[in-house]
C-alpha cells in the first residue's frame, strides 16, 4: 500500500502516552501507527522533527457570525483561525442572524459554511421559548446539541437571539421538557439575568459605568444560583445538560456533586477563566469583557482543582469575533460593549504550556480538548483520538521553543479585539494542522486552496457521520 500522507519522526500520542514513530494516512483515515521503519511509502511525507503529534482539537464553543454579521468574520476567516490554533473540528453555537431555531434556518447555515470551511464542524440548534414546536424538528436535522440563554436579547441584538432565549422559570421548565424529548444535550449559558439587570440599572443610575462595573454587575452568585436551580430543573425533567463557560469553583462544585449523584450533566470552562483575572478588565476594559466575566485570582486558581479532578469535561474557547468599534463603545460605558474574546488560537498553546509547567498532565489535556468533546457530542470514535480507522486529524505543536504572544499575529478577522494575552511567554504553538489527511497548515502557512475542505459532522451512533 502507498499512503497518501506519512508523518514520521514524531512523538505520537496514542492511548494516553507518547511513543516515537509516525502515522500513515489513506483516504482521510489513519491506517497505520508504528515506528518509522515500518511506515509505508507515501505521496507526501511530513517530518515532525521530534515534536508531539496530538489529536486535533475539538473546540466545543465557537461563534462564527456568518450569516448575518460577516463583517465580524466568516467561515473562511474563522476556520483559518481554527487551523492556526490546531483545531480540526469545532462545535458552532447558534448565535447567527437568525439563530437556527428551525430546520430551514439550520440548512441555510450548512449551505453557507460548506464552500468556506477549512476544518470540520458541527452545529448546535437554538432552543428558546418562542418556537417550542420546532425543537424536535431541528433535532432530526443532525445537530449535536441545543443551546439556550436565560435572558431576553441583549440591547441591539434582537435578531441574533431570536428563538434562543428562555427568559423566566416557566419558559425554562417548558424548554427543558421539549429538549428532553429529543435525548440531546441542552447547553446553557448560566447567569441570573434578573440580578444582573438590576445591578446594571443601579450602577448606571449612580453613574458607575467604568470597566470594573462589568464584573461587579455579574458577581459569582449570578452563576452559582443559576447552576443550582438548573440542576433541579434538569433532574425534574430528565434533561441532559451541559453548562457552558463556567467561571466559578462554587458552580463547578455543584456540577461535581450532581455527577456523583448520577446525573447526566457536563461542565465546560474556558482558557480565559484559567489564565486571566478581573485585573485584565481593569487594564483592557471592553477588550477583556466576556460573559460571565473574569474572576478573582483566588477563583481562577481554585478552578484548576476541578480541571484536574475530572469535574470539567471540556475546555472550549468561546471564540466570538466582533469589530473594534463594537468593543470601543465600552470605553465610555462598559455595559454597551460587545462581550466575548476571539481567542480560538490560544487554547492549545495555553494548555500545552500548563502541561509543561506541571499544572495538568498531557493525558488530561487531550481528554479535555479532544477525546471528551468527541465522546460527549457523538463524534467518537471518528474524532478525538489518533487511532486506526479514525479521521486523520492531527496537530503538530512546537514544544521546544517559547514565543511571545502578540494578538497582531492572530489569524482571526477579529484579531484586534483580543490583546489580553499579549506578552505571555508560551510553548506549544501549532506548526502543522491536518484535517482528514489534508495538510491545512504547514509550517504556520495556511493552505488557502483548502476552503470547502471542512465538512459538517453529524452524530450517528458515535460514528460522526458526514453530510
Amino acid at each position: 500500500m502507498k499512503a497518501d500522507l506519512v508523518i514520521r519522526n514524531g512523538q505520537i500520542f496514542v492511548n494516553g502516552e507518547f511513543f516515537e514513530g509516525g502515522v500513515a494516512v489513506k483516504d482521510g483515515k489513519t491506517v497505520a501507527i508504528c515506528e518509522d521503519r515500518y511506515l509505508p511509502e507515501a505521496e507526501t511525507v511530513l517530518d515532525a522533527e521530534g515534536n508531539p503529534v496530538l489529536p486535533g482539537v475539538v473546540d466545543t464553543h465557537v461563534h462564527v457570525r456568518d450569516p448575518g454579521h460577516r463583517e465580524r468574520g466568516t467561515f473562511v476567516t474563522e476556520t483559518k483561525a481554527a487551523a492556526a490554533g490546531g483545531v480540526t473540528c469545532f462545535l458552532e453555537h447558534p448565535i447567527s442572524s437568525p439563530p437556527p431555531y428551525s430546520p430551514e434556518i439550520l440548512r441555510n447555515r450548512v449551505r453557507v459554511a460548506a464552500p468556506q470551511a477549512l476544518v470540520d464542524y458541527a452545529f448546535f440548534g437554538a432552543a428558546g421559548a418562542e418556537f417550542p414546536d420546532e425543537v424536535e424538528k431541528v433535532a432530526r436535522e443532525g445537530i449535536v446539541a441545543f443551546k439556550t440563554f436565560l435572558h431576553e436579547a441583549p440591547e441591539g441584538r434582537d435578531e441574533e437571539f431570536r428563538g434562543l432565549t428562555m427568559a423566566n422559570d416557566g419558559e425554562i421548565l417548558d424548554g427543558f421538557r421539549a429538549v428532553a424529548k429529543t435525548g440531546l444535550i441542552l447547553t446553557i449559558h448560566a447567569e441570573n439575568n434578573d440580578i444582573i439587570q438590576r445591578l446594571i440599572r443601579q450602577f448606571r443610575a449612580e453613574g458607575k459605568v467604568g470597566f470594573e462595573y462589568h464584573y461587579k454587575s455579574r458577581p459569582p452568585i449570578t452563576e452559582i444560583e443559576t447552576v443550582a436551580k438548573l440542576l433541579m430543573f434538569a433532574k425534574e425533567t430528565g434533561t441532559r445538560v451541559s453548562f457552558a463557560h463556567i467561571s466559578t469553583p462554587e458552580a463547578a462544585e455543584l456540577v461535581k456533586r450532581a455527577k456523583l449523584d448520577g446525573m447526566d450533566v457536563y461542565l465546560e470552562t474556558c482558557p480565559h477563566y484559567l489564565f486571566l483575572t478581573e485585573e485584565m478588565i481593569d487594564k483592557y476594559g471592553p477588550y477583556a469583557k466576556g460573559n460571565p466575566p473574569l474572576r478573582s485570582r483566588e477563583s481562577m486558581e481554585k478552578l484548576w482543582d476541578y480541571v484536574n479532578d475530572g469535574s470539567v469535561d471540556f475546555i472550549g474557547s468561546d471564540h466570538g469575533p466582533f469589530l473594534v468599534s463594537e468593543k470601543e463603545k465600552g470605553m465610555k460605558d462598559i455595559f454597551t460593549a460587545a462581550a466575548g474574546p476571539a481567542c480560538i488560537e490560544m487554547t492549545l498553546p495555553l494548555m500545552l504550556t500548563a502541561v509543561r509547567d506541571g499544572k495538568l498532565s498531557m493525558r488530561r489535556m487531550v481528554e479535555l480538548l479532544s477525546e471528551n468533546p468527541a465522546r460527549v457530542f457523538g463524534l467518537w470514535p471518528r474524532k478525538g483520538a489518533i487511532r486506526v480507522g479514525g479521521d486523520a486529524d492531527y496537530v503538530i505543536a512546537d514544544m521546544k521553543n517559547e514565543y511571545t504572544v502578540n494578538n497582531k499575529d492572530f489569524v482571526t478577522h477579529s484579531r484586534d479585539t483580543s490583546p489580553m494575552y499579549n506578552g505571555f511567554r508560551l510553548v506549544g504553538k501549532p506548526l502543522h494542522t491536518i484535517v482528514r489527511g489534508r495538510i491545512i497548515m504547514k509550517n504556520r502557512v495556511i493552505d488557502d486552496s483548502a476552503e470547502g475542505w471542512g465538512k459538517v459532522m453529524l452524530p450517528g451512533w458515535g460514528s460522526g457521520r458526514t453530510a
